[in-house]
């Protein structure tokens, strides 16, 4: 088993334990367990579905849950950008695009080979699709065994994750940049704006990467 499954492996175990802290909680605040099992099939996208659980547990209408949802999913835009060479063609491709999500794109990204980028995005694409409803589904139908789950601090796993799998792409002095540049644009706006819209927002950070690699290519034509 290469280095590259175990990790992948390994994350797929770590959303379903955020799965099954998600699937209590969400039975904790009076969410019938369908509607979150059913949003981590046809979603499959972590971040939408806890606020759009959020909005029906505090009394909101399930169009307001849905718009927030589709805004905060407006990253999977520049995802399919990233990734269109490893979703695949034809049919294939409706399954392949179903499977984007932050961990996937971000193992994708990480290989080196086209080959290997299209093996990680599918294998980690595939076991999120498994692990993530399960685990959604075992924290629901065992979530009153745990009355606080939020005192675990799960919800700090998905984060921790994240980071972890973007750190070793910032490869480069630019990359670092942008990535700071996106990350300090999303913290300073996320009190004035509503939720999703600092992180579209940090996406804008990427004009940075293409002005620098403009001014790159212009040094070394004329050199």
């Amino acid at each position: 088993m290469s280095k590259v499954t175990r990790s992948i492996l390994f994350v797929c175990l770590i959303d379903s334990v955020v799965g099954m802290s998600f699937g209590a909680s969400a039975v904790n605040f009076g969410v019938e367990l369908w509607i979150p099992f059913v949003l981590s099939v046809i979603v499959l996208a972590g971040a939408s579905e806890f606020l759009f659980v959020s909005v029906i547990a505090a009394g909101g209408s399930p169009f307001t849950a849905a718009l927030a949802g589709l805004l905060v999913n407006a990253r999977h835009l520049p995802f399919g950008v990233s990734v269109k060479n490893e979703v695949g063609t034809g049919k294939q491709r409706l399954l392949g695009c179903h499977l984007m999500n932050d961990e996937s794109v971000a193992f994708a990204l990480a290989q080196s080979d086209r080959k290997a980028k299209r093996q990680a995005y599918w294998l980690c694409g595939l076991g999120i699709i498994v692990c993530w409803p399960l685990g959604i589904l075992v924290g629901g139908l065992f979530g009153d065994l745990i009355t606080h789950p939020e005192h675990f601090g799960l919800d700090a796993l998905f984060p921790s994750l994240m980071l972890a799998l973007v750190i070793p792409n910032l490869n480069t002095i630019n990359k670092k940049v942008t990535a700071f540049i996106g990350a300090l644009m999303a913290l300073l706006t996320t009190p004035f704006l509503p939720v999703g819209l600092p992180v579209l927002l940090s996406v804008s950070a990427l004009l940075f990467t293409t002005k620098s690699a403009e001014k790159g290519t212009k040094r070394s034509e004329r050199v």
